[in-house]
Formats: structure tokens, sequence, C-alpha cells
């Protein structure tokens, strides 16, 4: 019998292709050897997020310095020290890091905090002379920096050499480059320092003719005009420095000082007074460029609080020391301030508190009495007192000589005040008017104590009984 096969309709048979298997083969091992390199890092998936691209040193330089154009400084070093980080080797970013870290210090309010500043702004400009040895720019910086660390109330007894140092980096500057701008101003800001007055207005009048769109120029134009008692010579070469950078609020201040002082030295009451509403117009210009800044700056509200403590107006003096102490009210140096403030005001009870913060610290209660109290919202903070110190050696007596006049027998502060009179004698005895404030108040002490010994303590006698019926 025929057996007929059925025709593949719908199957047939396939036959093995050397070819085909040995293609597959290859795509196998091309995807494992993929996968491999997706895991190890090696190769980067298409399909994930784009990372964001790492930001040049130039491009943070560039930041740094319009923020400094801009008035925030604090954002100015911040990147400064993140483009120096990235390019270490450029001497160039050091150098204008120091620069401004000087400049910044001029916005701190402590002794402590000016210094350390300083020192950081000595560590970057000499990272740049390591790199750039024979930069005169970079000498002429480290010059500025050695100078603004000279301050007595900051190096104490190391002032005269830091000085020293500071004029030798000036000429070195010079050495260099004689036609450094930069070099000049900042050897006759030195020059000024070292009280060689003539020498430096020399030099700065050269340095202005020389290039007068440097705000340094005129900054330090200003200084030797008005260490020489030329004020409103002074006033008008700050005012150029400001229109080159309108927006350093230790310009306007600098400006204010002046006008203050001028307000101080005149006999005419209305001329006096013209002049003080000039200086309070030019810190009030500090604070509202600070506040469109958004930053919280309590420098502006200290020097108008001394203008109106100058001019005797206490209430509001205090108001601006409290409006200053509220962006830093952990800060004993506005304490000491407002402390002052009370004292002149013949607040004597609460300026005793004020001052107790600025010179031994105090505890989070009695930071609200030195407030005259918490509003509501308002808490205390604890406070560290300062060391005693050319900057606040006025505090210490100030407050050891209210101590004093305030003991009683029965209320006697007297322990405390021999303390600190006594600490401010051993270190400032030989200026005359300090020993005066002094000696003052450990007579009174003295003269307490005496009246104490001398008044016989009372015997407690008791009373007899009556004696009981029989």
């Amino acid at each position: 019998m025929n057996v007929i096969r059925k025709r593949p309709l719908f199957y047939k048979r396939k036959r093995s292709n050397i070819y085909r298997v040995f293609l597959l083969l290859i795509v196998v091992i091309a995807g494992g050897w993929l996968v491999t390199r997706l895991d190890t890092g090696a190769i980067r998936n298409p399909f994930e997020a784009t990372p964001t691209a790492t930001r040049t040193s130039r491009s943070l330089a560039l930041e740094g310095e319009a923020f400094f154009e801009a008035g925030y400084l604090e954002a100015a070093i911040t990147a400064y020290n993140q483009a120096a980080e990235q390019d270490p080797n450029n001497a160039q970013l050091w150098a204008e890091l120091a620069r401004i870290q000087v400049y910044s210090s001029n916005l701190l309010t402590t002794d402590g905090q000016r210094k350390t500043r300083l020192e950081e702004a000595l560590y970057s400009i000499d990272q740049a002379v390591v790199l750039a040895p024979d930069n005169s720019t970079v000498h002429a910086i480290r010059a500025f920096v050695l100078d603004w660390s000279a301050n007595p109330a900051l190096a104490g007894p190391e002032a005269g050499a830091l000085l020293l140092e500071a004029e030798l980096e000036a000429v070195r500057a010079l050495q260099i480059d004689p036609q450094n701008v930069l070099a000049q101003a900042f050897f006759a800001e030195i020059l000024v320092d070292q009280q060689k007055w003539s020498q430096a207005e020399v030099i700065i009048v050269q340095a202005v003719a020389r290039d007068a769109t440097i705000m340094d120029v005129h900054r330090v134009y200003a200084y030797v005009l008005e260490s020489t008692g030329r004020y409103r010579q002074a006033i008008e070469e700050y005012e150029r420095a400001i229109e080159i950078n309108p927006n350093l609020t230790f310009l306007y201040i600098a400006v204010g000082k002046n006008y203050r002082t001028l307000a101080s030295r005149s006999d005419i009451p209305s001329q006096r007074n013209e002049l003080y509403e000039s200086a309070l117009e030019y810190f009030a210009r500090a604070a509202n460029l600070n506040d469109q800044l958004g930053i919280q700056d309590p420098l502006p509200y200290l020097a108008i609080t001394n203008t109106y403590r100058q001019k005797g107006e206490f209430f509001a003096a205090s108001q601006n020391a409290l409006k200053a102490l509220s962006f830093d009210p952990a800060n004993p140096d506005i304490y000491g301030q407002l402390g002052l403030v009370y004292r002149d005001a013949r607040n004597f009870e609460t300026a005793i508190f004020a001052l107790k913060c600025a010179v031994r610290g105090c505890t989070p209660e009695e930071s609200c009495e030195a407030r005259n109290g918490c509003g509501e919202g308002e808490t205390g903070v604890q406070v560290t007192g300062l060391a005693l110190s050319p900057g606040t050696v006025v505090y210490y007596y100030t407050y050891g000589s209210l101590l004093a006049a305030l003991s009683r027998p029965d209320q006697n502060y007297c322990p405390d005040a021999v303390g600190v009179l006594t600490e401010v004698q051993a270190a400032y005895g030989a200026d005359a008017t300090i020993a005066a404030i002094v000696d003052a108040g450990l007579q009174i002490c003295a003269s307490l104590e005496e009246s104490l010994l001398s008044t016989p303590t009372p015997v407690f006698t008791p009373t007899p009984l009556p004696t009981p019926r029989q």
C-alpha cells in the first residue's frame, strides 16, 4: 500500500547553520563584556543623568571678584578659597584672597575675630610668596597684611617687629617694580603707622598721579589726610574711593567717622549738629547697603550708637546698640558698648550687667538683664567675656569703677571690683589716666573695708525671760 507523505504546509524542518551559531556566540560574548565594563564603571550608561560640570578656578575667581565689588566680602572669601583649592599653584588667587581677608577684618567687631582673620590673610599671602617670590604685587599685598596685623591692640609687643617687616616687604615690592601703584599706596600706609607723615604724603600723591582708578589708592590717601587732621579732605578722598567701589560699607563708615570727629571739634552748636547729622547719614547708608545685600552686620549700628552717645542722646544710642546686639546676641564687645551707653545715661545698675557680660561673661539670664529685659520671643544667650587688651580696657576699668562706686555695707561688690581693677592696674598702670581711675575705685573699696572693720559686730543678747510666778 502506498502511503502518501504529508506536505509540509506549516512546518519545515530546519537544518543547523554553522555561521549563524558562530554569530550568536560572538553576540553573547560581547554582551557579557559590555555588562562587565558597565559594572566596573569603565563605560558610562548612556541613560544615566549627566554629572554636574566641575567649575574652573577662573570661574570661581571671577565670582569672588564680583562678590567683592558687590560688598559680599564673606562670599568673596569663600569663592577665592574654592578657587585656590582647585588651583593651589596660582599665586594671584592667593594674593587676592589675602587682600580681601584683610579688608574683611575691618567688618569684625572683636579683637579676637580680627586677629584670627588677619592670621588667615597672612597664611594666604605666604602661599603666594612661595609660588611667586619675585612678584611685586604679591610682596605689596604681604606688606598690607603685615601692616594691619601690626595694630598694637592685636599684636601687643610684636607690633613693632611686624611693622618693620611690613616696611621691608613694601621696599622689596618697589625694588622689583618701582612703578607698582598698589605697592606705593601700601608703603604710604605703613609710613603713616610709623608716624612718617611727610614721606607718606609724597609717595601717595605720586601713586594717585600715576593711577587714580584704584580704590585702595584713594583709601590710603584719605588715611594719610585724616592722620594729619585734614578731615574734610580725607572725606573727599573716601568719597572718590566710594565712586570706584560703591558697595563697600567700611568706606561709608570711614566717612561718617571723619564727620563725627569734625563735629566733636566744633564749638558752634548749629555746625556741630549739622556735622553729626552728616555722620549719621553715612552710617545709615552703610546700614541700608547691608540691608539690600541681606547682610546682618552690627558695625553701622554701633557707629550710630557712638554718634548718638557723643550727642548725649542716650535713648537713641541704646536702641541702636540693641539693634546691633540682635544681629550677634553673644558678642561681648557689643555688650561693652551698650554698658558704656547705660553708664553715660546714669543707668548704673543695668550698666553693670552689660559690662559684666563684656568683661567676665554672663549667663543667659544675665544677658537678658543686660538688655534691660528680653522681649517677647527673645531668649538669653551664654556670653564669653573678652580678654583684657587695649581695645577692651575701657570696659574693664568702667566695670570695676561702677562696682566700687555702688558698693555698700549691705551690698558689697568690692571683692569683684578689686579683682578687676587690680588686673587693669597690673597691665596698664603706666597710663596716667587709667591709673587715676583705677586708684579712685581701689580707694573707695579700701575705705569701705576700713569702715566694715571698724564697726563692731553686734552681739546678740537674749532678752531675759520673766520669772515664773510661784
